[in-house]
């Protein structure tokens, strides 16, 4: 079953992407609008509740923003909440990203298995960045916050091979590469089908630029909100970027 969840002034929040800290809104709004979004997945019964620690997701932004080069991003702080939330609350044991860039995608998604904003054991958190210097920048940041025992592995690596050698159960697979040129976000499906057996009933897929790249990913859109697929789809209308968000 397919959702969408929009909040009223998404199109006027938007990302300075080179000022990747910047506050954008009082805190106390954004709280609101990553609970809301929260409330929507779990209402179509994707999280089981809304529940997450504030202030170690709060040490785990000021661990960012105090640790890591990023020369920009199109992660705004809604997002980077909602992404540790999701995390936070669903708390899997495998998570995998795609698309890594720096490595900021990656630790907001596995800031709550890791650094000061860890509240799980985690087993495995892997990011792939097919961009060697990208995928050394992120390794770098990566490594300023404590790992906790969880195996953490940043990988200068082509997605697509990977994913379909893996041989362990995915939780959670954030998707956020872009393709070669002239492709762009449209290559978002190739990499679903090259996990999809690594998935299982409850996993759950995070899809960045639902909105913006919305026309490139017509066809991974379709396929996961079609009930054949995936039991529910949640398009997250937070940012000028959205957050497709579907449980297998």
């Amino acid at each position: 079953m397919s959702q969408r969840f929009e909040i009223a002034n998404w199109n006027q929040y938007v990302m300075r992407w080179h000022e990747p800290h910047r506050q954008l809104e009082p805190l106390e709004v954004e709280i609101e609008a990553v609970d809301q979004a929260l409330q929507a997945l779990s209402d179509a019964r994707i999280l089981p509740h809304i529940r997450y620690d504030q202030e170690k997701f709060q040490a785990h932004r000021l661990a960012v923003r105090q640790c890591f080069d990023i020369p920009w991003t199109a992660i705004t702080p809604r997002m980077q909440r909602l992404l540790y939330a999701i995390n936070a609350i669903t708390q899997p044991a495998t998570m995998v990203a795609v698309g890594i860039f720096c490595g900021n995608t990656f630790i907001s998604n596995a800031g709550a298995a890791i650094g000061p904003g860890a509240c799980y054991p985690a087993d495995l958190l892997v990011g792939l960045e097919i961009r060697s210097a990208e995928a050394t920048r992120a390794r770098r940041n990566i490594t300023t916050l404590s790992h906790h025992g969880v195996t953490v592995r940043i990988l200068a690596e082509d997605a697509k091979p990977w994913l379909e050698r893996l041989e362990r159960t995915i939780d959670l697979l954030y998707l956020d590469p872009d393709g070669p040129p002239g492709t762009g976000k449209s290559i978002y499906l190739e990499m679903l089908d090259a996990a999809q057996h690594a998935l299982r009933p409850g996993s759950l897929v995070l899809a960045h630029n639902s909105v913006n790249a919305a026309r490139q990913l017509a066809d991974y859109l379709a396929y996961v909100r079609d009930p054949a697929n995936f039991s529910e789809s949640v398009n997250l209308v937070i940012d000028d970027q959205g957050l497709e968000v579907s449980l297998v």
